[in-house]
């Protein structure tokens, strides 16, 4: 176990009993919503993990140690805090550490952070991708690369839809990265259940999921796996309603200069603006269907591996 770990008695007699646990990132909390929102969602999604029978994992950094599962008040930190917190990528992560820092962790740094615990599934909203415009700005998530290297099937609403969503396929076709739909042909676009493009392949179950899953690793291919869930229709924008606010967005983050890491939360903040609160209440939304969803795959995944 990596020394810089610190695990929580409950995670840790969990991984040890080959029980179900859930990893879930702290980006979300201190960058992706406003609070109070933000601190209910995150004891609203644990609380969905556990009622379905799986220990939750919230991963950040705190102190420069790698905490894996937080406490509420170490949540309640994190989500009133978050804008003085640092977004810690996978390349941040030895600074943080070495200057004993507080992080939030991405999609990147918690599946980082997940395998180095022996977590396999991960539950977030939507992953990182290529944005738009990376062929002048080489604008690409660490996320992509992450998927290349850790074992970790990540339960997402597809790619955040301010993103090249084509371009963000090609690359995880490229590094040789399964993008299965769940219950989809389609690969969906954060707040719209569908996209346009197709994905190369679909699982109805958790235990279909899980069997992928154990045939990747158990085959000594390296890295992630990206289960695309649809957001749940009640909450859908659909495509052509949200495209357009997408364009304004990403418009006026390149007039301010906007660039980096802070992209995603100037774009989230705007659309959340533009929309009346709709694109938060769809976050909301899908957020909690990828942990209801992780929480049965991760509970196939342990039977799966136990047998």
């Amino acid at each position: 176990m990596n020394k810089h770990l610190t695990i929580t008695n409950e995670v840790s007699t969990a991984l040890a009993g080959g029980k179900p646990v859930v990893a879930l990132e702290s980006t979300i909390i201190a960058h992706g919503m406003p609070y109070p929102a933000n601190f209910e969602m995150a004891q609203d999604v644990e609380a969905i993990i556990r009622e379905a029978g799986a220990v939750p994992a919230t991963i950040a950094i705190i102190g420069g140690a790698l905490k894996v599962g937080l406490t509420t008040a170490e949540l309640k930190k994190f989500a009133v805090d978050g804008p003085e917190i640092i977004k810690v990528s996978t390349r941040d992560l030895p600074y943080v550490v070495a200057q004993k820092l507080d992080g939030a962790t991405t999609v990147a740094s918690t599946m980082r952070i997940a395998a180095m615990a022996s977590i396999h599934v991960f539950a977030t909203g939507g992953i990182g991708g290529v944005h738009r415009g990376a062929e002048k700005s080489f604008d690409i998530s660490a996320d992509m690369m992450e998927f290349a290297e850790s074992n970790v099937a990540v339960v997402t609403a597809g790619a955040k839809a301010i993103l090249d969503l084509a371009l963000t396929l090609e690359t995880l076709e490229t590094l040789g990265v399964p993008v299965v739909g769940y219950g989809t042909d389609d690969f969906p676009a954060f707040y719209s259940r569908q996209s346009g493009y197709a994905v190369p392949m679909r699982c109805d179950t958790p235990q279909d999921v899980a069997k992928l899953m154990k045939a990747k690793w158990s085959t000594g291919l390296k890295g992630g796996i990206v289960v695309a869930n649809p957001i749940p229709k009640s909450s859908e924008i659909i495509a052509s309603e949200i495209a357009p606010v997408i364009e304004k967005a990403v418009a006026e983050a390149a007039r301010q200069n906007i660039s980096g890491k802070n992209v995603t939360p100037f774009l989230l903040a705007k659309l959340a603006e533009v929309t009346g609160g709709r694109s938060l209440k769809a976050n909301l939304a899908l957020v909690k269907h990828n942990v209801a969803v992780g929480a049965e795959i991760a509970k196939a995944y342990a039977a799966a591996r136990n047998n």
